[in-house]
């Protein structure tokens, strides 16, 4: 049994009501949330039905008088509550961690094969992380080019082809950075090697060596071109002699794309400080450059990509940690804080090389950053390889 599960059977057995009317998160969004609300009618702007229903449903999740079940001990017949929970994916702390728990378990125990998985992260330009959060079909037939060309890497790179074998990946997306910024990206969980099938008709599995810095700099080079040549078919990329830009003049107007943008770029959304980057707090040294860069990072034209974190066949431990990584909630409460002049102070998860520890927000905007997190209706944050599906939901099999 996985750690995931084991810590969901003692969460189970131990059950308290989490009353997340006590917590500062949802004391905030109780104040400021109405008040966001009336400056962006005052806007003329009408906050997306989809975007709302979050915020209320979280006001909602865990309280009693919103609804509940009665549970009761078969053995014991001890009775307790369990209160409705919202089950949103934006940024409730309480149902993030619940899928967090699940989802890893889910992968580890069932999806994920005992064969060494290796992480690939790709970050993208600030003017693409704009449109993947607008219009996310556009995201998705990206995300089919990035895992085309990964899986031609490693199956080459094996000394196969995509014939003769197969290799395959779990993506799942990410919306959000430390500062609480809107920053889609993906991670993808990667078979470190490909299945090949041998002459007595037995699959047999053929790992591969770890990427070098040569080759993440070609495969960065080779995405960013591939991305751009698509987005310029789409008619969404303008070339010219001096430089490239979008043009979103035939895509239908989204309320929320001014927020987006000042969510991506780090600049305050509400307020008379409005276009201004945001506040952040410097408690530590800066990182000296030893001009020594990472063997397993590349950075192109603004993709980052990243493969230095690979887990054994046998160490499902580390995997597991690693899913859970890439499937946490987007606001941890125990980094949030309030300062004695009422603004909103939030750690980041990992200080930045100038020293950074921490973001101030004045709360509308830390309202309007929550807002940003928010994903559109039925878009599927996790995503498996579908035409060439190398794990099995019934038990770590090769499928052809």
């Amino acid at each position: 049994m996985s750690l995931a599960k084991d810590v969901r059977k003692e969460e189970t057995l131990r059950y308290e009501r989490h009353q997340p009317e006590q917590t500062l998160l949802y004391q905030i969004i109780e104040k400021y949330y109405p008040q966001f609300l009336a400056h962006m009618t005052q806007q003329d702007t009408d906050l997306p039905m989809y975007v709302r229903s979050e915020f209320e449903e979280y006001l909602k999740c865990g309280r009693l008088e919103h609804g509940f079940l009665r549970v009761r001990c078969e053995d014991c017949h001890n009775e307790f509550l369990v209160a409705f929970s919202c089950k949103r994916r934006g940024f409730c702390p309480s149902c993030g961690a619940r899928r967090m728990a699940e989802s890893a378990a889910l992968l580890v125990d069932d999806i994920l094969p005992y064969e060494p998985i290796r992480q690939w992260v790709l970050s993208f330009p600030f003017q693409l992380r704009f449109l993947f959060a607008s219009y996310p079909q556009i995201m998705g037939k990206v995300l089919g080019i990035v895992y085309r060309t990964l899986a031609t890497h490693i199956t080459k790179k094996a000394g196969y082809n995509k014939q003769t074998a197969k290799t395959g990946a779990v993506t799942l997306i990410q919306r959000f950075g430390s500062a609480l910024n809107l920053n889609i990206h993906f991670h993808m969980l990667f078979l470190d090697g490909v299945y090949v099938e041998d002459n007595y008709g037995k699959t047999r599995f053929h790992q591969i060596k770890a990427p070098k810095k040569s080759e993440l700099n070609v495969l960065a080079h080779r995405i960013s071109q591939r991305v751009a040549g698509f987005l310029e078919r789409e008619g969404l990329l303008v070339r010219d002699i001096e430089n490239d830009y979008l043009s979103l003049d035939g895509l239908e107007e989204d309320p929320m794309l001014q927020i987006y943008g000042y969510s991506i770029t780090y600049r305050i959304a509400t307020g008379s400080q409005q276009g201004r980057k945001v506040f952040t707090l410097q408690t530590i040294a800066p990182k000296i450059d030893q001009g020594v860069e990472s063997d397993r990072v590349a950075n192109v034209a603004g993709f980052n990509l990243h493969a230095g974190v690979m887990s054994d066949a046998q160490d499902r431990n580390k995997l597991e940690r690693v899913c859970r990584y890439i499937t946490r909630s987007a606001v941890s409460e125990k980094r949030l804080a309030i300062t004695t002049y009422g603004k909103i102070r939030y750690q980041l998860k990992t200080p930045y090389r100038d020293g950074t520890t921490h973001v101030i927000f004045e709360p509308l905007d830390f309202i309007a950053r929550l807002a940003t997190l928010v994903p559109k209706p039925r878009v599927n944050l996790t995503r498996l390889d579908e035409k060439h599906p190398c794990f099995s939901p019934a038990g770590n099999l090769w499928l052809s």
